[in-house]
């Protein structure tokens, strides 16, 4: 027996969501984000495929998404409406003989030994459906970069197998930002260096890309051997930080309404400091300016604290370090936590 992985990830989860909560919504185009109204600085969380044939994709503005189909319906976000859905289907995973590590509501990885990996993916599917009504597309591979990549393939429903045997005859000719950890900029940078497809990286001079960090330019080209960890750990993730943030229906430049702004979202991140039962070391703010300008800053604390009141002070010191010279469209508070191996 094998030891592989399987990445399971949920299609349009939260549109499927929405659906099952709303029957006679199946077959149409459905757009879920922010308030549900396709209103300025609303964004597309998530479309259901069939809004997708109309150009609608996740982080869009709500506005442009009407636009280009005024016919959907929108929907207002319902975060624990997802939590409870992406829990059933976590425990459906766990019912397997492999280990579970979750990646979030609608994506996992299993680690399992078996000789018949398309057939434990399979299983895996139909269980799903039969638990929760929602389909997912599941990859196969000998890494989890591999098993990951592999779903793409797979979507919708389906399932795909990419391991060493077959990486370069279908990644090779693929732009680097295929890459599970490339992004646009990277990929940028990776061009300018004269890398713009996976096989191309993937025989690039280690040494060459050092110019991109010590660390990360080798791990590029690691990335585009497929290569990687094939561990798969059930560890549930613990969180750094909290924080919460809030777009304006219009900009604002009283700092009297931005400082109550501002500790209204100290509060929630407070609230969510002392549901997880581990105190705050650093709180920072994040503003957004006119036309999209972001700016960040933070400070230590004098002590360990889950309190409103302290983390409320402390980001309204730290905010008034900004220079108010523009209109704000984008206020965000966070406070890191101290880990939880340190003990208070």
């Amino acid at each position: 027996m094998g030891a592989w992985v399987l990445h399971v990830d949920l299609d349009q989860f939260i549109a499927a969501v929405e659906v099952l909560r709303r029957p006679e919504l199946a077959g149409r185009p459905v757009v879920v984000g922010g308030n549900g109204e396709p209103a300025p600085r609303q964004v597309v969380a998530t479309a259901s495929y069939e809004a997708r044939e109309h150009g609608i994709r996740s982080g869009m503005p709500m506005v442009a998404a009407h636009k280009r189909c005024p016919d959907a319906v929108f929907l207002p976000s319902d975060p624990p409406a997802y939590d409870a859905a992406s829990a059933e289907v976590m425990a459906v995973l766990r019912g397997f003989d492999a280990v579970v590590e979750v990646l979030g509501w609608d994506e996992a990885f299993l680690g399992a030994e078996t000789d018949d990996p398309a057939a434990l993916a399979a299983a895996v599917q139909d269980a799903v459906w039969v638990g929760t009504q929602l389909s997912c597309a599941v990859g196969i591979g000998d890494t989890k970069l591999r098993a990951k990549l592999a779903t793409g393939f797979a979507k919708p429903a389906g399932i795909y197998e990419l391991t060493r045997h077959n990486w370069f005859e279908v990644m090779a000719r693929r732009p680097t930002s295929a890459l599970w950890g490339v992004g646009s900029r990277t990929a940028r940078k990776l061009a300018d260096l004269g890398y713009t497809t996976v096989g191309e990286l993937a025989r690039a001079d280690p040494e060459a890309l050092l110019v991109l960090g010590p660390r990360m330019g080798p791990w590029y080209r690691t990335l585009a051997l497929g290569a990687g960890s094939a561990e798969v750990s059930a560890t549930p993730w613990v969180p750094r930080s909290h924080s919460r943030e809030t777009t304006f229906a219009e900009d604002l430049t009283d700092p009297a309404d931005l400082h109550r702004e501002l500790a209204a979202l100290a509060t929630r991140v407070a609230d969510d400091i002392a549901a997880e039962g581990r105190p705050a070391v650093r709180v920072g703010v994040k503003a957004r300016f006119r036309p999209f300008l972001t700016r960040t800053r933070s400070k230590t604390l004098p002590g360990p604290t889950s309190s409103a009141g302290d983390i409320a002070a402390a980001a309204a010191e730290v905010f008034d370090r900004f220079e108010l010279s523009r209109p704000i469209r984008l206020l965000g508070v966070w406070a890191e936590m101290r880990p939880p191996a340190e003990g208070y």
